[in-house]
């Protein structure tokens, strides 16, 4: 009989940046970026397990944010011309390196990995990726779940109002329903933060269930008698799944996990940074910056980095592939019972997978089908797999946490970016005052203006902004961003209150922030 369970769970996420106001914007690739080196080798690894019949459970969160670009028709266009200019430049590398056999070999090896890209999004997913998300999760193989609106961080916003978290949790369910055409059944809270109360929200959303960090469950009150290897039902219903930090180093930790292994592709050897900017063409538009093709290894000797070989990095997937597996089989042995079936989980950011650890779909996939080869003692499941069959478990009251540096909420509340959340706060303030006033009024023109005060204030929200400003990553970006959202929410609340609305200066602010056709702003009353 198996010995337990290991629940997979990606989260795929990035905050919403489209500029319609210029040709081509840096942080846009972000976006490109993920699509050709995640989205498309996830949706391709999961494709080929369900081809070849190889079953799998996974599941995977992907944002409200992260839909709404997705689906935009602007963005799907940019990408396109984004995918050609790098078939492009892959072109004249094979040409350029045709007297260095290795690098032509490399040029090659890039040229083909946009070249299907290209093809997997314009004629097998006609520029639709969220659709073949959708018929992976019809499958079920793939449980897709929701998360907060614009990943606005949940105990920071309902510190201050208890509406602007409900907003957050209500609108994400919303869009999901509008996309999946169903009610989430997971709920994936922005960098796994949780404080005692968003379980009541959870509920309200008809939520079942949600991941915290391992020390949110294990400094609950009382202490879960299964320590992190069992989910725990909250005092308003949702049950709390832990997660294993064992697991998730060994994939995601640069240091010790596997993605630092010298096989593998260096991240930061581009180049985008590499070669002469006349060489680099119009991909660069005239900036450093990456492009995706990256011809070194991770090589730890001191000196010049070597050359990449897809080959011998394949080897080491593999290798690692077999070493997780192992691992995980030993894991659930020393803590399996004669009345106990423990689950381990391993929650990570999608982007790891392809983005950052060029090999991780690959690794993904061998380690699944490795899975399936042993399944007289192994399974992979869901969260919602696991609680229909384990519907018995205890309830405690977790406590508050996150998956941030030391487990609190440092990261996104210190003197780089604590300046934000003031001005926040009024803004949610205003904006409930609004949706009070309005609640009866059935007036078009006032429900545009209150949809888009709405949009605005949520993506003013975004962790991701405060993130970026205390990394020092895009500080300065981040910044504009947040300010210019509290400002255009400003100037709109000005308006509304005043009845005195600005067609065009609306007009323009929903050409720009086009998120959330059918968001609904009464969740703020």
């Amino acid at each position: 009989m198996p010995s337990g369970s290991l629940a997979l769970i990606l989260h795929a996420h990035l905050p919403f940046v489209r500029h319609p106001e210029h040709e081509h914007f840096l942080e846009e690739d972000w976006l490109f970026e993920a699509i050709t080196e995640t989205y498309i080798p996830l949706l391709r690894v999961m494709q080929r397990l369900v081809d070849d019949g190889v079953p799998f459970k996974l599941t995977m969160s992907i944002t409200p944010t992260l839909c709404a670009m997705l689906q935009d028709e602007l963005l799907r266009e940019r990408y396109v011309r984004h995918i050609d200019l790098l078939i492009d430049l892959t072109e004249r590398e094979r040409k350029r390196n045709r007297k260095h056999p290795r690098l032509r070999e490399l040029a090659r090896f890039y040229f083909d990995i946009f070249s299907e890209s290209r093809h997997f999004f314009v004629d097998q997913c006609k520029c639709d990726l969220l659709a073949a998300f959708r018929q992976l999760h019809e499958t079920g193989a793939l449980e897709i779940i929701t998360s907060a609106a614009t990943h606005g961080l949940l105990p920071l916003l309902q510190h201050q109002s208890h509406q602007s978290a409900r907003a957050q949790i209500l609108i994400g369910r919303d869009v999901y329903v509008d996309l999946f055409g169903a009610e989430p059944t997971g709920f994936w809270l922005p960098e796994c933060a949780y404080a005692p109360g968003l379980e009541s929200f959870l509920q309200e959303a008809n939520i079942r269930w949600f991941v915290l960090d391992a020390h949110g469950l294990m400094f609950g009150k009382p202490r879960p008698q299964r320590s992190i290897y069992a989910p725990c039902y909250t005092p308003a219903g949702p049950a709390a799944f832990a997660r294993d930090r064992d697991s998730s180093r060994q994939v995601w930790s640069a240091q010790e996990g596997y993605p630092g292994d010298p096989a593998y592709r260096e991240f930061y050897r581009d180049v985008g940074f590499d070669l002469p900017k006349e060489h680099l063409g119009p991909i660069a538009h005239g900036l450093r910056k990456f492009s995706g093709v990256k011809y070194h290894r991770i090589t730890k000797r001191d000196g010049e980095k070597e050359l990449y070989d897809p080959k011998e990095a394949e080897k080491a997937a593999d290798a690692h592939a077999l070493h997780f597996l192992n691992e995980r089989r030993r894991q659930l042995r020393e803590i399996s019972g004669p009345s106990f079936d423990p689950l381990i989980v391993a929650p990570f950011d999608a982007e790891l997978f392809g983005h950052w650890w060029f090999e991780g779909p690959r690794f993904l996939e061998l380690f699944i089908r490795k899975a399936a080869d042993e399944q007289q003692d192994f399974r992979l499941t869901t969260p919602s797999e696991y609680l229909m069959t384990h519907p018995t478990q205890q309830t405690i009251q977790p406590a508050a946490s996150t998956w941030g540096e030391d487990g609190h909420l440092g990261v996104w509340l210190d003197q780089n970016n604590a300046w934000i959340y003031p001005p926040l706060h009024a803004a949610t303030r205003s904006m409930s005052d609004a949706a009070r006033i309005h609640s009866n009024d059935s007036n078009p023109p006032a429900d545009r203006v209150l949809r888009q005060l709405a949009r605005e204030l949520l993506l003013a929200q975004s962790s991701d902004w405060a993130f970026l400003m205390k990394t020092g990553t895009a500080k300065e970006y981040a910044t504009k961003r947040t300010l210019a959202h509290l400002g255009r929410f400003n100037r709109l609340h000005r308006q509304v209150m005043a009845n005195n609305l600005d067609e065009e200066f609306l007009r323009e602010c929903e050409r720009h922030d086009n998120l959330f056709p059918n968001l609904n702003w009464r969740y703020y009353i």
